[in-house]
């Protein structure tokens, strides 16, 4: 006989949301590693004494890494996501009756208190200290490379840089604006690079007109990252300018606070950063004949992959060089 579902609403439920998310999700395992004890402490200089309560500083960060971790970008979307997902909601303690934050609350905390307490900063280097208690970066090699990240800048309110001036951005301009005056001397930021863009965004004037893999230009940020080789575990990572002379600053702070053999992106000058790493190695000194030797290799059969004599290594894949110190 076939059986129908009764659509019968009822005021009390037996319900433990628990029960519900599986022992094996992939929120469970990163809960029961996840340390946030110290987060309230950081921010409460932050917050001011009176008022009415705040949204929690710790449900944001869950929420964050619940879009980080499960590839949600859109914050409109995670916190519709989290609303709906019970998984989601034991994660980031809310219950089944939990109040889920207005999206704008990222935002304006962003600019705000995260910005100013290097909150999320701090919670990077924890986790990455907790990697290292138990063994998940063993320093014996590293990886350095550069994604692009779009940024919020539109073309068509954009300049040439022959009509370009700093001077033109007045004291009550952007945020992004009034941070480029700041950084123009650092080496993240333009002071170690003599390109000169084709555009400059009035909005974000430190953002690079860029193209990728040749295909349609756009304003950008470069994020580096520090990997460590045996793990995969990225301990350290800064945003610098999309153009390769300014990971200078990313690739000279990883190399310094980290040691073992570096391994770095396929655009980088390697024999100029090893020498202003100090690293007066074999590596160091071959690099610029192995440069040569290795582009007649490309002229001969540019699909094969090359093993040159001191450990340097092509890698389609990712465009990096392997770097082995020796």
């Amino acid at each position: 006989m076939m059986g129908t579902q009764a659509a019968t609403a009822r005021f009390f439920y037996d319900f433990c949301l628990d029960d519900h998310v599986p022992k094996d999700h992939q929120l469970r395992g990163i809960d029961r590693h996840l340390d946030l004890d110290g987060i309230r402490t950081a921010l409460k200089p932050f917050y001011s004494s009176t008022g009415r309560p705040s949204v929690d500083p710790e449900l944001m960060i869950r929420m964050l890494l619940v879009g980080y971790c499960l590839g949600i970008r859109s914050e409109r979307r995670l916190c519709e996501e989290v609303h709906l997902n019970l998984a989601y909601r034991w994660f980031c303690r809310l219950g089944l009756d939990g109040k889920v934050p207005d999206h704008s609350t990222f935002s304006k905390n962003r600019h705000g208190r995260f910005r100013e307490s290097d909150i999320l900063r701090q919670l990077f280097e924890s986790i990455v200290e907790r990697c290292m208690a138990e063994g998940l970066v063993s320093a014996g090699g590293f990886a350095v490379d550069a994604s692009l990240i779009a940024a919020d800048a539109n073309k068509q309110r954009s300049v040439p840089s022959s009509e370009w001036d700093p001077a033109e951005i007045k004291d009550d301009a952007c945020r992004a604006a009034r941070e480029y005056l700041a950084t123009l001397d650092d080496a993240a930021f333009g002071a170690a690079s003599p390109v000169t863009p084709k555009f400059i965004a009035r909005s974000d004037p430190a953002a690079q007109w860029t193209g990728a893999h040749k295909g349609h230009a756009f304003f950008a940020y470069a994020t580096n990252y520090l990997i460590d080789t045996d793990h995969g575990v990225i301990v350290d990572v800064e945003a610098t300018r999309a153009i390769r002379q300014a990971e200078v600053g990313a690739f000279e702070n990883d190399g310094r606070a980290h040691g073992g053999a570096l391994r770095a992106e396929a655009g980088l000058s390697c024999r100029r950063h090893c020498i202003r790493f100090g690293r007066q190695s074999r590596l160091a000194r071959q690099t610029q004949a192995d440069y040569a030797l290795h582009s007649r290799f490309r002229q001969v059969d540019a699909n094969r992959r090359h093993v040159l004599a001191f450990g340097l290594r092509v890698r389609r894949r990712g465009r990096l060089l392997y770097l082995s110190g020796g």
